[in-house]
Formats: structure tokens, C-alpha cells, sequence
């Protein structure tokens, strides 16, 4: 996928901020999109169905966690890569991002080049699953009663479609890729999100709790100073 066909919308109450960003983006060749509210942000996501936002928190109208939460339930967002940007560093902001289904979190003030480059990272994920759909068939792939869908990015459990945000999708098939095999916290950063990324060090945590809630806590267990596993054990 080429620059050009790559839509990203800038979402931030600060007009010299959307100037500032929106103009070193689109001298990387991307096709950019700029809102000043979560109440826009929606509006347009739903429109143009853009391959990333990067979305600020504090906002007028409609904070970032409301919109990032309103987008995740659209038909069709479920996969857009989110990332807020924000002057905010504290765990609790990170924590309630990556609860509505966020992916990254880039703190400002940023140097151009720096967000650039951390752009180009998050868009990566993007590249890969295209190339990834088009090398591979649309097989399923049936671990014990459940079933994932990799080219749908959605879990059959039960008969039933749960669709996920991308991280959470990925980090379940992971898992679940190699059932009682544990992985350490690093290697899931590392394969999950990718070591070009820095994430909180609580992101794990979250998206793991947040399968359990909707896919059974019985299959996540937790070794403690290690990491996670996924498990068909009953007991």
C-alpha cells in the first residue's frame, strides 16, 4: 500500500497543531483529514474510514475517550488504528485510552520528525495485514470450540461473532496460537506492538482483562513475573 492511498485523520482542538502535524504528514504523501472535536472525529470516521487517527483527549463538544469509544462501535472502525495524542502522561489517561480499544499513545510536545517516524510504525501494522490478506487463504483456525477468523478479525464462540479491536484480535491469536505455552510480557510487546512502539507498562494488563470479560476468564491465566497464557484446561 503506497502513502497516497493511506488516509489519516488529525483530530485536536489546537488549530496550529492540526497545521503543524497535518502539513509534515502530508509531505509524506498522506491523504490527511482534520476534525477539532470528538463530536467531528465521529462524523468523519464514518465517512472516510481512515487507516489511522490520531486523536487528542482533551477536547470541547466531546472528549477523545467518548469518540474513541463511539468509533470502535461502528461497523466498519472496528480495525482503524488509534492513537491519542495528548499533552497528559498520567497512568490513569493511558489506562482509560487503551480501555476504549486505543492502540498507542503518543505524549506532545513531539518533534516532526519524531512523530513521523512513529507514524510510520503504526501504519506498518497496516501494511503487513494487507500483504498478510493477500498472501494468505481465509482459512479459520479452530482452537478447541473456538474459532478465529483471521480475515474477518473476529472470534466465533459459541455460535457466536465477537468482533474485537485490532490489538485485543491479535494478542487473542497470539495466545491462543500455542494453548498452555507462556509468554512473556516482552515477547507479547514485542509481537503484539511491536518494539518500534513504546507503550505503557500497563497495556498488557488491560487488553488481557478485557478479553477475559468478553471471551471467558477461564482461558487467561496469569504467571506471575512472567507473563500470560492462553489454556483449554477446565480446571
Amino acid at each position: 500500500m503506497k502513502n497516497a492511498d493511506i488516509k489519516i485523520l488529525l483530530v485536536d482542538d489546537e488549530p496550529d497543531i492540526l497545521e503543524i502535524v497535518g502539513y509534515n504528514l502530508k509531505n509524506e504523501g498522506y491523504q490527511i483529514t482534520t476534525a477539532k472535536n470528538g463530536l467531528e472525529a465521529v462524523e468523519l470516521a464514518k465517512k472516510i474510514e481512515p487507516h489511522l487517527i490520531i486523536l487528542d483527549i482533551m477536547m470541547p463538544e466531546m472528549d477523545g475517550i467518548e469518540a474513541c469509544e463511539k468509533i470502535r462501535a461502528t461497523a466498519g472502525l472496528e480495525d482503524v488504528i488509534i492513537s491519542f495524542f495528548t499533552a497528559r502522561s498520567e497512568d490513569y489517561s493511558q489506562v482509560a485510552g487503551f480501555n476504549v480499544g486505543a492502540d498507542d499513545y503518543i505524549t506532545k510536545p513531539i518533534k516532526p520528525k519524531v512523530l513521523v517516524s512513529k507514524v510510520k510504525a503504526l501504519l506498518r501494522r497496516v501494511k503487513n495485514t494487507a500483504e498478510t490478506s493477500n498472501s494468505e487463504s481465509s482459512e479459520q483456525v479452530n482452537v478447541g470450540e473456538i474459532i478465529i477468523d483471521r480475515e474477518e478479525y473476529v472470534i466465533i464462540k459459541d455460535g457466536e461473532k465477537l468482533s474485537l479491536p485490532r490489538k485485543e484480535f491479535e494478542l487473542f491469536s497470539l495466545l491462543a496460537s500455542k494453548p498452555d505455552k507462556v509468554f512473556k510480557r516482552d515477547d507479547i510487546l514485542d509481537q503484539v506492538w511491536g518494539n518500534e512502539v513504546v507503550v505503557g507498562g500497563r497495556t498488557i494488563d488491560v487488553h488481557i482483562r478485557k478479553l477475559r470479560e468478553k471471551i471467558g476468564d477461564e482461558y487467561f491465566k496469569t504467571v506471575k513475573g512472567v507473563g500470560y497464557k492462553f489454556t483449554l484446561d477446565e480446571d
